[in-house]
């Protein structure tokens, strides 16, 4: 007996899957941060991409602004208020406490590594790895795992729902990054694949924290009623 009194926000069924997938991603991100370390230009990959999505013209460029802006501070705060009060209203309160602490690592580790890296775009800016990328992909991966638990979706369907979600919301913000010149595009890889290494671990420790919150607090009870 676990003394679970909500669901988990990483189902069972998916945690060997995402686990491994996390591995993966926490490894190219390291690889890419060697790669790139202390550098200040486009690597072959970046200059090939770059010239066919940079410097994007109107309308598209208005498109490429908006998703940017979801990225920013006003318009990320609103977008995980937003998604926390959903999560509240639907009783999912682990779903809550997981956007705002796996957003937030997703974030921290983000810019932890811009400063350990120190690849440069733009006049010295640090790029590597793209937190705008890191964040809505962390954001979308969590909103994914909630409409798994929700749905009852089993190991296959739950983990090609996340990937999916994960994949959309990383390439539609690396695509307005790059168009926009803010970012190469290995730094957009390396931010959806922070995204992807941080939230299973995450999430995997909320539940374990939550189960031993509810455990402790039957355990208070029980004490209590002797």
């Amino acid at each position: 007996m676990t003394g679970r009194s909500a669901p988990a926000v990483l189902p069972p069924s998916l945690r060997a899957w995402l686990g491994l997938m996390a591995s993966l991603a926490a490894l190219v991100v390291v690889v890419l941060g060697v790669l790139y370390a202390d550098d200040s230009k486009p690597g072959k990959v970046d200059a090939r991409i770059g010239a066919a999505v940079d410097g994007v013209g109107p309308p598209w460029r208005h498109v490429a602004l908006a998703t940017d802006f979801l990225g920013e501070p006003v318009g990320a705060a609103t977008l995980v208020v937003a998604t926390v009060t959903g999560c509240l209203l639907l009783r999912r309160p682990r779903a809550a406490v997981l956007i705002v602490a796996g957003v937030g690592m997703a974030v921290g580790t983000a810019t932890l590594l811009k400063s350990l890296v120190g690849r440069t775009i733009h006049e010295g800016n640090l790029s590597y790895p793209s937190g705008h990328t890191a964040f809505v992909t962390a954001l979308a991966l969590v909103v994914a795992l909630l409409a798994t638990g929700r749905l009852g979706l089993g190991r296959t369907a739950g983990t090609s729902l996340v990937l999916a979600a994960a994949l959309v919301a990383g390439a539609a913000m690396g695509w307005a990054q790059v168009a926009l010149g803010a970012h190469y595009p290995t730094d957009v890889l390396g931010g959806w694949c922070t995204a992807l290494a941080v939230i299973p671990a995450t999430a995997w420790l909320v539940d374990r924290m939550a189960d031993w919150l509810v455990v402790r607090m039957a355990d208070a009870g029980r004490r209590e009623r002797r």
